[in-house]
Protein backbone atom coordinates (compact mmCIF):
# COMPACT_ATOMS: atom_id res chain seq x y z
CA UNK A 1 0.00 0.00 0.00
CA UNK A 2 0.91 3.74 -0.75
CA UNK A 3 -0.50 6.50 0.79
CA UNK A 4 -0.08 10.07 0.66
CA UNK A 5 -0.76 12.31 3.47
CA UNK A 6 -1.16 15.62 3.98
CA UNK A 7 -2.23 18.03 6.16
CA UNK A 8 -5.06 20.25 5.07
CA UNK A 9 -7.19 22.99 6.97
CA UNK A 10 -9.75 22.04 4.62
CA UNK A 11 -10.40 19.50 1.94
CA UNK A 12 -13.56 18.35 0.01
CA UNK A 13 -13.44 15.37 -2.07
CA UNK A 14 -17.29 15.71 -5.12
CA UNK A 15 -18.85 13.57 -7.43
CA UNK A 16 -20.69 15.26 -10.48
CA UNK A 17 -20.92 18.48 -8.77
CA UNK A 18 -22.26 16.45 -5.24
CA UNK A 19 -19.83 16.41 -1.91
CA UNK A 20 -19.49 12.92 -0.74
CA UNK A 21 -16.85 13.52 2.00
CA UNK A 22 -15.01 17.03 3.53
CA UNK A 23 -12.85 17.88 6.61
CA UNK A 24 -11.34 20.75 8.41
CA UNK A 25 -8.01 21.13 9.96
CA UNK A 26 -7.06 17.47 9.66
CA UNK A 27 -5.55 15.31 7.58
CA UNK A 28 -6.25 14.03 3.81
CA UNK A 29 -5.15 10.62 2.47
CA UNK A 30 -4.97 9.33 -1.03
CA UNK A 31 -4.30 5.59 -0.70
CA UNK A 32 -3.47 3.10 -3.87
CA UNK A 33 -3.61 -0.44 -3.36
CA UNK A 34 -1.24 -3.07 -4.80
CA UNK A 35 -2.08 -6.70 -5.78
CA UNK A 36 0.04 -8.39 -2.57
CA UNK A 37 -1.54 -6.32 -0.35
CA UNK A 38 -4.19 -7.59 2.22
CA UNK A 39 -5.46 -6.67 6.02
CA UNK A 40 -2.22 -6.68 7.88
CA UNK A 41 -0.92 -3.94 5.40
CA UNK A 42 -4.19 -2.18 5.90
CA UNK A 43 -4.47 -2.17 9.60
CA UNK A 44 -0.78 -1.11 9.27
CA UNK A 45 -1.29 1.75 7.63
CA UNK A 46 -4.32 3.12 9.27
CA UNK A 47 -2.26 3.39 12.20
CA UNK A 48 0.83 4.46 10.47
CA UNK A 49 -1.76 7.30 9.56
CA UNK A 50 -3.82 8.24 12.97
CA UNK A 51 -0.49 8.41 15.00
CA UNK A 52 1.99 9.93 12.65
CA UNK A 53 3.44 13.20 14.26
CA UNK A 54 3.24 15.77 11.58
CA UNK A 55 0.70 17.88 13.04
CA UNK A 56 1.72 21.74 13.94
CA UNK A 57 4.04 20.66 17.01
CA UNK A 58 4.91 16.89 16.06
CA UNK A 59 1.60 16.37 17.08
CA UNK A 60 -0.35 12.99 15.33
CA UNK A 61 -4.24 12.96 14.21
CA UNK A 62 -5.00 10.68 17.30
CA UNK A 63 -3.60 13.55 19.79
CA UNK A 64 -5.87 16.48 18.32
CA UNK A 65 -9.17 14.09 16.95
CA UNK A 66 -8.45 15.13 13.68
CA UNK A 67 -10.44 14.31 10.72
CA UNK A 68 -9.50 12.28 7.77
CA UNK A 69 -10.69 12.44 4.18
CA UNK A 70 -9.71 8.97 2.38
CA UNK A 71 -9.74 8.74 -0.93
CA UNK A 72 -8.94 5.72 -2.86
CA UNK A 73 -6.05 6.56 -5.62
CA UNK A 74 -4.83 3.78 -8.02
CA UNK A 75 -2.60 5.97 -9.76
CA UNK A 76 -0.12 5.82 -7.26
CA UNK A 77 0.70 2.86 -8.55
CA UNK A 78 1.69 4.08 -11.70
CA UNK A 79 4.58 2.85 -13.30
CA UNK A 80 6.26 5.67 -15.81
CA UNK A 81 9.62 4.05 -16.63
CA UNK A 82 8.84 3.35 -19.95
CA UNK A 83 7.37 5.63 -22.65
CA UNK A 84 4.78 8.61 -22.27
CA UNK A 85 1.86 6.80 -20.97
CA UNK A 86 1.90 5.10 -17.20
CA UNK A 87 1.29 1.67 -16.96
CA UNK A 88 -1.22 0.51 -14.18
CA UNK A 89 -0.39 -2.82 -14.31
CA UNK A 90 0.77 -2.32 -10.12
CA UNK A 91 -2.33 -1.13 -9.19
CA UNK A 92 -4.76 -3.81 -7.89
CA UNK A 93 -7.82 -4.27 -9.76
CA UNK A 94 -11.08 -2.73 -8.41
CA UNK A 95 -12.50 -5.99 -6.72
CA UNK A 96 -9.24 -6.46 -4.66
CA UNK A 97 -8.18 -2.85 -4.03
CA UNK A 98 -12.19 -1.77 -2.91
CA UNK A 99 -12.40 -4.33 0.44
CA UNK A 100 -9.33 -2.92 1.34
CA UNK A 101 -9.42 0.78 0.76
CA UNK A 102 -12.71 0.00 3.16
CA UNK A 103 -11.21 -2.12 5.91
CA UNK A 104 -8.11 1.41 6.09
CA UNK A 105 -11.59 3.41 7.00
CA UNK A 106 -12.57 0.90 9.17
CA UNK A 107 -9.35 0.25 10.96
CA UNK A 108 -9.17 4.13 11.45
CA UNK A 109 -12.51 4.71 13.18
CA UNK A 110 -11.72 1.38 15.07
CA UNK A 111 -8.84 3.54 16.55
CA UNK A 112 -10.92 6.03 16.96
CA UNK A 113 -10.71 8.61 14.15
CA UNK A 114 -13.60 10.66 11.82
CA UNK A 115 -13.21 9.43 8.32
CA UNK A 116 -14.92 10.62 5.65
CA UNK A 117 -14.31 8.83 2.33
CA UNK A 118 -14.61 9.35 -1.29
CA UNK A 119 -16.63 7.28 -3.85
CA UNK A 120 -14.37 4.11 -5.16
CA UNK A 121 -14.17 4.22 -9.09
CA UNK A 122 -15.62 7.61 -9.55
CA UNK A 123 -14.65 9.99 -11.38
CA UNK A 124 -14.21 12.58 -8.17
CA UNK A 125 -12.82 16.08 -8.11
CA UNK A 126 -10.67 16.72 -4.75
CA UNK A 127 -10.04 20.33 -3.77
CA UNK A 128 -7.44 20.70 -0.59
CA UNK A 129 -5.48 23.59 1.00
CA UNK A 130 -2.64 21.64 2.53
CA UNK A 131 -0.76 23.51 5.19
CA UNK A 132 2.88 23.32 5.65
CA UNK A 133 3.07 22.84 2.60
CA UNK A 134 3.41 19.09 4.52
CA UNK A 135 2.90 16.22 2.40
CA UNK A 136 4.10 12.69 3.59
CA UNK A 137 4.45 9.24 1.40
CA UNK A 138 3.78 5.98 3.30
CA UNK A 139 4.48 3.00 2.06
CA UNK A 140 4.56 -0.59 3.13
Amino acid sequence: MKAVVQTVSEAEVTVEGTAVGAVRDGLLVLLGVTHSDGPEQARWIADKIWRLRIIGEEQSASDLDAPILLVSQFTLYADTRKGRRPSWKDAAPGPVAEPLVDAVAQALRDLGAHVETGKFGAMMDVRSTNVGPNTILLER
